[in-house]
């Protein structure tokens, strides 16, 4: 049976039932309003800011594949729990596949309560999963941006997907860099050949818009950037059989990547700002690579024993900023607090074991 009819596979296999109760987790939230249904003007979801320290931590999840109920879950959920307490992010993203079954918006408010108990703001990147059972993916990101501390946004440029978003990171000279999110989708069918999905045509338009009106606030100069989504672009496939690469971390299967390419990673090189893209999907692989002088980059698989995993423990991947530096930091932490992948990233960088400039 192949991985991806696992995944369906065992999604029918859900256990039906109360919701766990596990140290840790409040009760779910409910009859919170979230935030107002408009994009600001300026299209910036939300501002982050360094601390007094000149830095900020944000931590990545990707994959919960949560199911209320099902006790198979309560690895994903206890993981969460130690990530948030271990790391103590002041902001995290999660790169989709947050649930795998019904009831999908109980599923979603569990999964995720431990940010809203912690005070923690987050933003989401859909995944193809999310929008599988009893929610629609406009159902699901209403749902979503109504858990208090989430700062997506209605995207209000009329372009595909639910969960586009754009995050800043200003400090003393204002925005020094940017994250912006991506929905990559669900799976598409074009001229009868089915596949995953992708970032569409307006998508890519919709960055490059936004992209150049920073440069051009920046003076000129590309202000850095990443770029989060949940499934890998089809470069992903092609780097992996580059022998010029260079490697970090477990490559436990081929990506998941779409049979179409709608150019985003193209996009990206032309306007010269994002370094890398952090994508999640495939629960096997976790590593960062470096290729064409750009950063192909994997999250910790953070799930539970409700779809395939042969990466244990699961874990999260964190980053680092510090103020004024165009590098960043990285590394996934693992249940049970060992450290992997410590990596400095930063521009012009020839290997993956070259010291910190």
């Amino acid at each position: 049976m192949d991985r991806r009819d696992f995944l369906k596979n065992s999604a029918t296999a859900a256990i039906a039932g109360a919701a766990m109760a596990i140290p840790g987790v409040d009760a779910l939230a409910s009859g919170n309003a979230g935030p107002a249904d408009k994009t600001p003007a300026d299209g910036i979801a939300y501002r982050l800011k360094y601390n007094k320290d000149g830095k900020i931590k944000i931590l990545q999840f990707t994959d919960t594949h949560y199911i209320e109920g099902d006790e198979r879950s309560e690895r994903a959920l206890r993981n969460v729990i130690q990530m948030l307490d271990t790391e103590k992010p002041d902001f995290v993203i999660h790169t989709g596949d947050i649930v795998f079954g019904k009831p999908a918006e109980a599923s979603a408010r569990h999964i995720l309560q431990p940010l809203v108990d912690r005070k923690i703001p987050f933003a989401v990147a859909m995944g193809n999963h999310d929008s599988d059972y009893d929610l629609t993916r406009t159902e699901m990101f209403k749902v979503l941006r109504s858990i208090p501390g989430n700062v997506n946004t209605i995207d209000d440029d009329g372009i595909s997907g639910c969960s586009n978003d754009i995050i800043t990171l200003s400090g003393k000279n204002g925005v020094d860099r940017i994250f912006y999110l991506f929905d990559s989708g669900n799976r598409d069918e074009i001229a009868g050949v089915k596949g995953w999905s992708y970032v569409k045509q307006d998508q890519i338009a919709w960055y490059k818009k936004h992209s150049r009106k920073f440069t051009e606030a920046n003076g000129g100069k590309p202000v850095p950037a990443l770029a989060f989504f949940h499934i890998p672009v089809p470069e992903y496939k092609e780097a992996i059989r580059d022998t010029s690469r260079v490697m970090m971390g477990n490559i436990g299967e081929e990506p998941g990547a779409p049979k179409f390419n709608s150019g985003l990673y193209l996009a990206m090189r032309e306007m010269g700002d994002v370094q890398g893209i952090v994508t999640g999907h495939d629960h096997n692989s976790d590593y960062v690579m470096l290729w064409q002088k750009f950063f192909l980059i994997y999250g910790r698989f953070s799930g539970c024993d409700t779809v395939y995993n042969d990466l244990k423990p699961n874990g999260a991947r964190v980053f680092e900023f510090t103020e004024g530096d165009e590098g960043f930091r990285t590394w996934v932490r693992l249940y049970g607090g060992k450290v992997e992948q410590d990596l400095y990233l930063y521009p012009e960088m020839k290997n993956l074991t070259s010291p910190r400039p």
